[in-house]
């Protein structure tokens, strides 16, 4: 199955939302995955979305947001926690493969968020390069409880917010993208549980938070 080229953010956008829908309602299309898909695009690449999500096992981007080869350009740590090397291979995928979508994928139950929250209230630290992650993933947790939050999706949601914000903030070539109206960078809170993808934050496109995939 092969899409016509994506020109906006806004298509993009949409074309992950009925992605998602289709696996929420247990009828994927699977498109792009077929024999004909795969000869296609050999020779180049044109995903339509960057995608940086947690490496959570339970979050295959090309599963939950039923797409295929060539499709997304997938970028995975755990708790979404970046540095130059994540930061290049975005900036990668939007300057160079000409992504007009960057979405960062959070959800709910994750261990790195948990295991943070925990680090703070306790004051300990994790071993080994994990307290990297802990340490990355700090700000989020001191905002969200800064605000008064105590429930497990005000701290996801918080997380996902100071991503697309750091994002911003550190990539002069994102920002610029998004200013000049070529990229947009989204923030979606996945469900485990039911499948659907809520939006948290919009940078680039004008829509209403909440709304589910």
């Amino acid at each position: 199955m092969t899409e016509v080229p994506i020109a906006t953010p806004r298509e993009a956008f949409e074309m992950l939302l009925a992605g998602n829908r289709r696996f929420v309602a247990g009828s994927p299309e699977h498109p792009n995955q077929d024999a004909a898909r795969r000869t296609e695009i050999a020779p180049a690449q044109s995903p339509f979305a960057v995608l940086f999500g947690c490496s959570d096992s339970r979050l295959a981007a090309e599963i939950i947001f039923d797409r295929g080869l060539g499709d997304l350009f997938v970028v995975r740590t755990a708790g979404h926690v970046m540095g130059p090397e994540v930061l290049g291979s975005i900036e990668y995928g939007v300057s160079m493969l000409g992504s007009p979508l960057v979405v960062v994928l959070g959800h709910d139950a994750c261990g790195a968020v948990a295991a943070t929250r925990a680090a703070v209230a306790d004051g300990t630290t994790a071993g080994g390069y994990v307290r990297d992650v802990v340490e990355k993933v700090t700000p989020s947790v001191l905002a969200a409880r800064a605000a008064g939050h105590t429930e497990d999706a005000d701290f996801i949601a918080e997380h996902i917010r100071h991503t697309v914000d750091l994002l911003l903030e550190r990539s002069r070539a994102l920002a610029d993208a998004v200013e000049a109206g070529r990229v947009a960078v989204v923030g979606l809170s996945y469900r485990l549980a039911d499948g659907t993808a809520h939006l948290v934050t919009a940078r680039g496109l004008d829509l209403p938070l909440g709304s589910a995939a």
